[in-house]
């Protein structure tokens, strides 16, 4: 399975010389194109819509997992003991890696999708797993956050929105989207995968500097002999790791889980604003069910002013799709945005509200002016802080 040395170095095209040629500056962009990879098996590279929820008269694309591993680039699991070292590391509780994985086979289908589109190595759509097991992470005050555990600063060089209301980062399609065209952007600068992660880890400019200074690297090792932090080392090991374990389950004694056609994700357009709660009753979903999926929408409300869609299972597409049909624009008129409240019912919790919201128990209580976590049915607590 491990490609020959002439065959990873057609993937890889020389910069030094085109880098080293700048005297004053950062080296520019190689007006060469890097060399284009064969063609992957088909498996629905343009992402879904709800225009295009799936058919069961379709023809049935190629198997995910043979798909993805056609679409690596890279070295495979012998390219270096660090990464047989760290693959045996991620299945080492098998139970426990093939339920994680099981779990984040939705997203995982929904990025190898938009990758294939992108022309991205096969290897980035597993960097989630490395990132943050593909959990949409909370990146509170200036913490990376979702599954590509963003910075707010990138985020806004991706344009993706992070405010109170929204997160851009844990919105599984825009996310996706911005990561995708920033690592093909790196590829067509670069011309080595192993730098496009690098890119990723430690930063565009870091990389351009470090080739400028010491030159491409050769096609073997698998792990560059370059300067860089062992952090952004062991992160290509990482990620060559998991790949390994998609290259060759068996090897690990893991089974890879499948993923029914009709619970792929789709993103369905929303054109008008509802809340949280009506968008999952439209879908015959519980909230927290849609929220695992549109975790973007941090309180209750779904605003096509932050994200124009929503990422559903195609088996509950046409179910949302038929009751927004019915119900109309005007019957579910947004809920009134400043202030924004609810109505404690008996037996709810200051805890189980806060959840509902996706808001902390903290905010709950200091908007509300409360001394601990006493609530009563019947009492109005404010949802957004008083003033806005």
């Amino acid at each position: 399975m491990r490609p020959s040395v002439k065959k990873r170095a057609s993937r890889l095209v020389p910069l030094a010389a085109t880098l080293l040629a700048s005297c004053a500056a950062i080296p520019p962009a190689p007006p060469q194109r890097p060399a284009a990879r064969p063609p992957v098996p088909s498996i629905d590279a343009t992402p879904p819509s709800a225009a295009q929820a799936p058919r069961k008269d379709q023809q049935q694309p190629a198997d995910l997992w043979t798909a993805l591993r056609a679409s690596f680039a890279m070295d495979d699991c012998d390219g270096d003991p660090a990464i047989e070292h760290w693959a045996r590391r991620f299945t080492a509780n098998r139970a426990g890696f093939e339920h994680h994985l099981q779990s984040s086979l939705p997203r995982l289908r929904f990025i190898q999708s938009v990758a294939a589109k992108h022309d991205v190595a096969g290897e980035f759509v597993l960097l989630p797993w490395v990132e943050s097991r593909y959990r949409p992470v909370h990146g509170h005050g200036g913490q990376p956050g979702g599954m590509w555990q963003i910075v707010p600063a990138t985020a806004g060089t991706l344009g993706l929105k992070v405010g109170r209301h929204f997160d851009g980062r844990m919105d599984v399609e825009a996310s996706t989207e911005a990561v995708m065209t920033m690592l093909h952007r790196y590829y067509q600068q670069f011309g080595d995968w192993r730098l496009v992660d690098y890119a990723f880890n430690a930063g565009e400019f870091s990389v351009r500097r470090l080739v400028a200074a010491h030159g491409m690297p050769a096609p073997s090792p698998a792990i560059p002999q370059l300067p860089v932090r062992r952090v952004t080392r062991e992160h290509l090991i990482k990620l060559l790791a998991i790949a390994c374990v998609i290259r060759e389950p068996a090897r690990f004694d893991v089974t890879l889980p499948t993923l029914p056609k009709d619970e792929h994700l789709v993103a369905v357009p929303v054109e008008h604003p509802m809340t949280v709660s009506t968008a999952a009753a439209h879908a015959g979903m519980s909230v927290d069910a849609l929220r695992r999926y549109n975790a973007g929408f941090l309180d209750n409300r779904i605003d096509p002013a932050h994200a124009s869609s929503l990422m559903l299972p195609g088996n509950r597409v046409d179910q949302f799709v038929d009751a927004m049909r019915k119900a109309g624009a005007a019957a579910d008129a947004p809920p009134p945005l400043h202030p924004m409240e609810h109505t404690v019912r008996r037996g709810e919790s200051l805890w189980a509200i806060a959840h509902q919201y996706g808001l902390s128990v903290r905010e709950l209580a200091r908007w509300n002016a409360l001394h601990g976590n006493r609530i009563h049915p019947g009492q109005t607590l404010r949802l957004e802080p008083p003033g806005n």
